[in-house]
Formats: structure tokens, sequence, C-alpha cells
């Protein structure tokens, strides 16, 4: 009985206290098990998938061919510097290499209804970017439907039947198209395989059918050379009727002059090109028709909201979406082949009327993508290149849905951190054009833009705090580096294009971006002092450049002035410097200070002029403010405090040059102090009118004030000054390589002149033998 309340009470205090939290466990556990269930059931789907569509090629052999599976992304706290900008995000999904053996003889069996075709191998390895199209355009459509030659309708029977389905279509072809509709009933339309990449091969054929087939082979051989008169047709019948079939043999002849230098015994191509003028033809004919005649077949329309869009249910889509697929990844082909900046230039041109017939091939897409950002982010390109590059992005981030976008956006930012890897006098023209073209896809879709954005930033947070926390082993130089720098720069830039009065005020609401000042101005400000050194001063600049383009585009204050006056207050600048001849440190191009720099008077000179050149860009910016008197003053007592204390001394380093422009700087500091003064003594509100007050001086022009008057001068002598600098480089440049040139004229006629002496030698050291010889035969005589 006493067992028995002791239970019963027991019970009612687990009920009470502890029974929600054991159910509400058991329900997460429960839901927990049912999503490793589904996932399990979805990888044992995918596995299966993967032995059907990519092993074809090992089961001709009897080998299966292994699946790969794609190594999750790692964390973002869990990351290095290198993981994160080598590759830390996973932007473009790679297809997985197959390891199957080839089929004897490097031919494979008859595809069969419903089989994915084998992939080609190409020859830098199953991971390159021409695997990858090969795969896409071999395996059919990306949403599952049987492209086999029959569903392609391009046979007598198909149009027949048609004809009888579809009659508005076939009378369409009749009145648009008549040549598709002109059918030999023993001819093989066979390009549709042509076009997606596969051929038609000849085991498991009738022995006699074989012998037909080699023999019409032979007699075609001769017929096999693409000439400028079938292109001059071809191009007639597309220019005046769209002919389909002219398309179709265009797009044929187009896809082996992108497979021209690929030496493959196995892949035989419809022609051969052996003229230049002929790969010229094909190449022009192609890029300028094709994109006409699927505009002609299938136009593509615009929505009520403005959206462009193609009609995908269609069968005029599904009859000519192998041929859309085949030309792009052609091109793609091709982009990886050419070098000349004109043809590329034409090329790149050509992707942007494909775009919204692609949409609906997502890996095709995808691959695309990443060679056009390519071109964008790759500093040996011209700049028209990387423009034509950018618009075919933008052209993307356009017409296409939110997942596009958001693969173009995430891409865009991989490109850029690759591509400033390297920074110097010859790259920085070409990052900034990356950095500025780049910005301006971030305000297509806004709020897809703070998301990526967001996480962008919050990765780079990431990575500062863990070099605070582990400061260790280097830790810093996860943050110490171009990429870093320039990936704050570039977020700097993203908000000052989208987040600015004016731009608000065109598009009648807040920016969702301006939700991102804050986080950015805090990462940036803790990653310019996490190593407070002399060394890393550059780097300083660069971050408050940065900070004061953000501020001056979105009217919000950043307090910078105690940052500048830290390195005023640094051993750097009060220690007496040494004696150097190094040249002038350019600071645009340098986030770090050479060793041999230090305590010399180039670097402390330098570093002055950087600190009078951001106080006045920092203090010009609120030069019209109303509270611009009580603003300054501290910075004013702090300055006046420096000159004084460098004026005792008596010992140390006195630079007359940097005290002399800070003089200056107050002076005029307080000149536009006293001229707000005299302007808000006029005024009859109070500070609690917080709209007199934000319009007090705000029709004003900024460089009429003391300050701006100031600032702009010192802008014009900075760049007569950087103008100088920059012919004196070009020709230090000039000079450099005619030295080398003459080094090297030097040296191969040294190298000629010893081949010379050389042989004079041997021919007197012959000589000399001969004289020996001589001498012993008179010897002998005597």
């Amino acid at each position: 009985m006493v067992a028995s309340k002791k239970n019963l009470k027991a019970t009612k205090k687990f009920e009470k206290n502890h029974l929600k939290g054991v159910l509400e466990r058991r329900k997460v556990t429960a839901k927990i098990k049912q999503r490793n269930l589904l996932q399990e059931k979805k990888k044992a789907k995918r596995a299966k998938d993967d032995e059907f569509f990519k092993g074809s090629a090992a089961d001709a052999n009897g080998d299966a061919a292994p699946v790969t599976k794609q190594k999750p992304g790692a964390k973002a706290g869990e990351m290095s510097v290198d993981d994160f900008f080598k590759g830390g995000f996973e932007i473009l999904d790679k297809a997985a290499p197959t390891k199957g053996k080839a089929a004897a003889n490097g031919k494979l069996g008859k595809r069969k209804r419903g089989q994915a075709e084998p992939q080609e191998k190409d020859s830098e390895g199953s991971g390159s970017e021409a695997s990858e199209v090969d795969e896409v355009t071999g395996s059919g459509s990306d949403d599952g439907e049987d492209l086999s030659d029959n569903d392609m309708g391009m046979t007598k029977g198909a149009m027949a039947a048609l004809k009888d389905k579809d009659p508005e279509f076939y009378k369409f072809l009749q009145e648009n198209d008549p040549e598709a509709l002109e059918f030999d009933e023993n001819a093989d339309f066979s390009e549709i395989d042509d076009l997606s990449g596969s051929d038609e091969e000849e085991e498991g054929q009738p022995k006699k059918k074989q012998k037909k087939e080699k023999k019409s082979k032979g007699e075609a051989e001769e017929d096999r050379e693409l000439t400028q008169a079938m292109i001059a047709k071809w191009n007639q019948s597309m220019a005046e009727t769209h002919s389909l079939r002219a398309a179709r043999q265009t797009v044929i002849a187009f896809r082996c002059a992108a497979h021209l230098n690929e030496e493959d015994e196995d892949n035989q191509q419809r022609y051969t090109i052996t003229n230049a003028d002929t790969f010229n033809d094909i190449l022009v004919v192609a890029l300028k028709h094709i994109p006409e005649v699927l505009q002609h077949h299938l136009p593509v329309k615009e929505s009520a909201s403005g959206k462009l869009y193609v009609n995908t249910e269609t069968k005029k889509f599904k009859t000519l979406s192998m041929l859309v697929k085949s030309f792009a990844s052609s091109i793609i082909r091709l982009l990886g082949s050419l070098s000349d900046e004109a043809t590329l230039k034409l090329t790149l041109s050509a992707l942007q009327p494909l775009l919204p017939y692609l949409l609906s091939f997502r890996k095709l897409l995808k691959v695309m993508i990443k060679t056009v950002v390519a071109f964008w982010c790759q500093p040996a390109s011209k700049e028209t290149t990387r423009i034509t590059a950018f618009l075919v992005m933008r052209r993307l981030m356009v017409v296409g849905d939110k997942g596009v976008r958001e693969v173009v956006l995430k891409a865009a930012y991989q490109g850029l951190v690759q591509g400033s890897r390297v920074t110097n006098v010859n790259t920085i023209q070409g990052i900034n054009l990356m950095k500025n073209s780049a910005a301006e896809l971030w305000g297509i879709d806004q709020s897809l833009g703070y998301t990526t954005a967001f996480s962008f930033i919050r990765q780079l947070a990431i990575h500062l705090r863990n070099s605070i926390v582990n400061n260790k082993n280097d830790s810093y130089r996860n943050v110490y580096n171009w990429q870093y720098v320039h990936s704050l720069d570039f977020w700097s830039c993203v908000l000052s294009e989208h987040c600015s009065p004016l731009k608000e005020a065109e598009a009648g609401k807040e920016s969702q971006l301006k939700l991102l000042i804050y986080p950015l101005v805090q990462v940036t400000l803790g990653a310019m002092r996490l190593i407070p050194t002399a060394l890393y001063f550059p780097l300083r600049f660069q971050l408050i450049r940065s900070l004061l383009r953000l501020s001056r585009a979105t009217d919000t204050y950043i307090p910078l002035a105690s940052a500048l006056l830290e390195v005023l207050n640094a051993a750097e600048m009060k220690k007496p410097p040494k004696a150097s001849t190094l040249k002038h440190l350019d600071f645009q191009v340098a986030y770090k200070a050479p060793k041999s720099y230090l305590r010399t008077r180039v670097y402390q000179d330098g570093i002055g002029d950087q600190v009078v050149e951001l106080l006045s860009e920092f203090f010009v910016l609120w030069a019209r403010n109303i509270a611009f008197p009580e603003f300054s003053l501290p910075v004013i007592i702090m300055l006046k405090r420096w000159l004084k204390e460098s004026r005792k001394k008596t010992t140390g380093n006195k630079n007359g040059k940097l005290g002399s422009s800070l003089v200056l700087l107050v002076q005029k500091i307080e000149a536009n102090a006293k001229f707000i003064e005299e302007k808000r003594a006029k005024v009859d509100f109070t500070p609690s009118d917080r709209q007199q007050v934000d319009a007090f001086l705000k029709d004003f022009e900024w460089e009429k004030t003391p300050l701006g008057a100031f600032a702009v001068g010192q802008r014009k002598q900075r760049a007569e000054k950087q103008k100088v600098m920059e012919e004196a480089r070009k020709e230090d440049e000039k000079k450099r390589k005619e030295t080398e040139e003459e080094d090297k004229m030097v040296e191969d006629e040294n190298e000629s002149g010893d081949e010379d002496v050389g042989f004079a030698n041997g021919s007197d050291m012959d000589g000399g033998e001969d004289d020996e010889e001589e001498d012993e035969e008179e010897e002998d005589d005597e």
C-alpha cells in the first residue's frame, strides 16, 4: 500500500515536471527519424539513377562505374580563408566523373530507347568544362522527356501524324518552312543525334547493313568538306525563309568548328574544315542567324509584369530544344579555344538572345554562367570583352528566376574574389571595373541581394572573429590579404550604389540593403584595428577610403578621425627617420609596407600625406552640417596638441613638411567652423526641429565652403602628381623593356661568337696536330 502511494506520487511529479518535455523530445526524435528516412530514400534513388545513366559505358564491358559523391561544403566558422576564397561557396554544380571503360576499339553499342548516351571523355579530364557540356547535351532533356528520333518528329511518318494531331502547327510549317515537309522516303535524318553530340554506332547491326553503311560512308567521305558555297546557301535560306533545315545544318557545321582543334578519331564530325575563311564564315553566319531563326519560330514573349519567357509546352519548343542545347554547348566549347578579342566579343554577344531559351536547361545554364564569369574576372582579358561578359550576366539576372539569379550573384562574387588575388598597378583598373559592374547586379533583386550580401558579410565577420579569438600561428593573415580587403571594399560599393538618398527617392521606398550598413562598418573598423602597427598602415588607409565612400553616398556618420589620429601618435611618426633612397610608396596598390620602408623619411612623408588627405576628405563630408563647430572641436584640439609637442622636441622626428600641412588643415577647419557659426546665427528654429536642422545649407554648394575649396585644390594637386608618377612609371617600364631587349641581343651575339671561337680554336688545334705529325714525319725521314 505504501509502495503504491509512493509510485503514484512519483508519477504525478513526473507528469507535472517532466512529461511535457519528454513528449516534445519524442516528437522531435520522430521527425528527425522521418527526415533521415526520406534522405536515405532520396540517396538510394540518386544512386540508382547514377548507376543507370552513368554506368552504360562500363556495363558494355561488364564493369560497373562507381558513383562519386560531392563533398558537402564546410561550415563558415570552420573554413580557413584559403578554403573560403578558393571555393568555399558551392556555387556551380560539377558533374560527377565517370570511370567506366570504353568499349572495344573506342565504340559503344547503339543507344536503346530511354537509355542515356555515353559521355565523351575530354582530353583535360572528366571534371573539365567541356565534359560538363557533353554530359548536359548528351543526356537528354533536363525535364526527363524522351527525346528519341521519333519524338523529335523528323521522319515522314512523324510529320504525317503531326498533320492529324496538330493541324495548326502543320499549317504553320507549310506557310513558313515548306522545306521541312519535303521528305525523301529513303532519307535518314540523323541531324538530331549529331546535334546532341551522339553518333550512331555500328555494333549490334546486321553484317549486311554494316557493309552498306561502310560503303555509303566511304562514298560520302569526299563530300564531308565544308565549303563557302554551302554556307552561303544556308545563309540565304535562313535570311529569306528562316529555314529550320538550313538552321540544323548550320548548327552541325558550327559544332564541327567548335571541335576543330580536338584530335579524337572516335568522334567523327559531319564536316571537315580546312580553310580559315570557311571557319570564319560559319562562325559569323551561325552566331548571326540562328538566334533570328529561333525568334521567328519560337518568339520570346513578355508577360504583363514585364517578365520575358518562352512557351515550353508547345511542340515547337520540344522540336527545337535539341538545336538550342547543341548550339549553346558549342558556343561554350568554342569560347574555351578562342583568343582573338573581336571574335570573343561576337561569341559572347550571341549568348544574350539565347538566354530565355536556356532557362529550362539548368545544368547547361550553370556551365554557361561559369564560363562567362571566367571571362569577366580574368585579368588578362581586355575591357571590351569583360564588359560584354558582364552584359550577359546582367541579362540573365533580368530574364532569370530567383534560383538563376542566386547562382549568378554567387558566381560573380566568387569570380571577383578570385580575380583580385593579384593586385598591382596593372590589375587595379580591372579590379575596380569588376567591383563597379558587379555592384549593379545586387540592385536588380534587392530581396535576394540582401540575403546573399548578408551571408557573405557574415562570413567575413566570422573570419575576423576567429582571427581575434585564435590569435596565433599567423591567424591574422586570414584577414590581412588583398581578397579580404577587396571584399569589404566591394560591399562598400554595393551599399553606396543602392542606398543613396537619390536612388531611394527614385524608387519611392527605402532600400532593403540599407540594413547592412551597420554590420559592414563594424567589420571594417574591426579589421582596420586588428594589427595596429606601422607595417599595415596602408591597409588602414584602404579601408578608411571605402568607409568614406559609403559615408558620402549614404549620408551616414562614421567616426574615422580617431583612426587617423592613432596613426599620428604611433611610434613610427615620433622616432627620427633613417636615410634612404627608396621610391615613393604607392598606397593605392599596397596593403602592407615592405620592411625596408619602416623608419624612413619616404615612408613617414607618405603616411603624413595620407593622413592630411583623409582628414580633409572626412571633414569635407560634413562641411555644411549645422553641428560642424562642435563636431570638429575635439580633433582641432588634438591636432594642435600634436603640433605643440612636435615643436618642443629637442630630439626625435621633426617633420616640417607634415607640420606645415597639418597647420594649414587646422586653419581651414577653423575657418569652416566660423563660417557655419555665422550662417546658423541667422536661423529662427530650435535644435528640436529636426526637419529644419537637416535642411540647413542643403542647397548650398559644398565646394564654396572654406574647407570644400581647400579639398578641391588638394584633389587637383594629387591628380597632377599622380599623372606625373604614371608617366614616369610608363617611361621606366619602356626603358626596362628596351634594356632587356638589348641584353638579349648581346647574349645572342655572344652565343654566336662563342660558337665561332670554338670552331676557330678547333681549327687551330687540328692545325697544331698536323704540324706535330709533319715534324714526326721529318724526324723519321732523317
